[in-house]
């Protein structure tokens, strides 16, 4: 009889074991799994793209925001608009920051769908506030480019 309560007693510390041993793997792969997602995430999260825009928009600079450009994109700033090369819209955006001199820049709104995405920030530059709206999309596992730039002047908050 005792050796059958020890074999009972073996089993089930065994079949423990079993279970915590699964268990801690199953945590650890949980765990990279989450810390993969979101490296991912964090990586391309969609709106990734957006943080370097909003350095470049806050510091007026036109080289670099160009960078995050495609080669041809619409470009509207105030009540003049136009489809245009990637040059000639980063000498339209260094031409309106000459004019304004930002002092900061602050995403309001962030939307994505796919492999598009879309921003909308208030720029304060020149003493007035302008509102940037960004259209950018990607293509083939390529980097979002900016498609579509929009700097309007703000009538209100």
């Amino acid at each position: 009889m005792q050796d059958v309560a020890t074999v009972k007693h073996t089993f089930h510390i065994l079949l423990l074991s079993g279970i915590l041993l699964c268990a801690g793997f199953s945590a650890q792969a949980q765990s990279f799994l989450t810390n993969t997602q979101f490296q991912r995430f964090k990586q391309d999260d969609g709106f990734a793209v957006f943080s370097s825009i909003t350095k470049y928009m806050a510091a007026g600079d036109a080289a670099s925001l160009s960078t995050w450009f495609a080669d041809n994109l619409d470009v509207t700033v105030i009540s003049s608009s136009r489809s245009c090369s990637r040059k000639q819209a980063r000498e339209i955006l260094r031409s309106f920051f000459e004019a304004n001199t930002p002092r900061s820049f602050n995403v309001t709104h962030k939307a994505s769908e796919a492999n598009k995405k879309y921003m909308i920030g208030l720029l304060n530059a020149g003493g007035e506030l302008f509102q940037v709206t960004i259209y950018a999309t990607s293509s083939n596992g390529d980097p979002y480019k900016i498609q579509q730039l929009n700097i309007s002047r703000q009538t209100a908050y």
